[in-house]
């Protein structure tokens, strides 16, 4: 090999910026917002990173240490509800910021709540979540529920949004124009009447209903948690 190809190599391992578990996780999480989680590999990844898949085990133990990391790193983009709101606008605000960081990274969803040893910051982000429903004054059963209907809630709704073909707006209208002209309006009048009212319509939002689907949640635990200090 020639003098100059070694230089030039050697040139630019130096510019390449040093290794770090921080910088691991963040290409890992780059490679899954690019080609979906199920491309994530330590091959894959020691590819984007330009180096070896053994150099990337002085940063992660493994593949499953290297999920366990950017799960921790998706809660950490998530707001925490706010200590100085009261609790259900608290709520609110970590369930929207929720939202919006699961329609940024759709392939974190079944990723989230499968680790068995979880980060510092999922950790934080429950504490703080059931810290929030306490100070509502929910019982811990009540908490229970509560957390297992509004993540299943936001979960479900980031996925469902995730694999719409539009959001809503003037091309949403354009789409349901085309679809609902397949439909027989004798077999299927309600749909039709949905979809011309409603969907049809340039200011119609899918994701409108979200805040509608929290609010009635959170409408229905206050209302739990007055029944059972009744």
């Amino acid at each position: 090999m020639a003098t100059e190809d070694l230089v030039t190599r050697d040139d630019a391992a130096a510019r390449r910026p040093r290794l770090s578990r921080e910088r691991v996780l963040a290409a890992a999480m780059a490679l899954a917002d690019r080609d979906g989680l199920e491309a994530l590999t330590i091959r894959a990844l020691a590819e984007d990173l330009g180096t070896k898949p053994m150099t990337l085990y002085h940063h992660v133990a493994g593949k499953e240490a290297l999920l366990d990391g950017i799960a921790d790193q998706v809660f950490a983009e998530m707001e925490l509800p706010p200590e100085d709101l009261e609790w259900r606008d608290a709520i609110r605000v970590r369930c929207r910021s929720a939202r919006e960081v699961l329609a940024r990274r759709p392939w974190s969803v079944p990723l989230l709540e499968s680790r068995r040893h979880p980060g510092p910051s999922l950790l934080a982000h429950h504490e703080a979540v059931l810290a929030t429903l306490a100070r509502g004054g929910l019982s811990i059963p009540l908490m229970a529920h509560a957390y297992a209907v509004l993540d299943s809630f936001i979960y479900g709704f980031a996925i469902q949004e995730a694999n719409l073909p539009v959001q809503g707006g003037e091309e949403s209208a354009e789409v349901a124009a085309k679809v609902s002209a397949a439909f027989d309006p004798e077999l299927y009048p309600t749909l039709v009447r949905f979809t011309v009212e409603h969907a049809m319509r340039p200011d119609y939002s899918f994701g409108a209903s979200f805040d509608y689907g929290l609010d009635l949640i959170l409408d229905g635990l206050e209302r739990a948690a007055r029944e059972e200090r009744a």
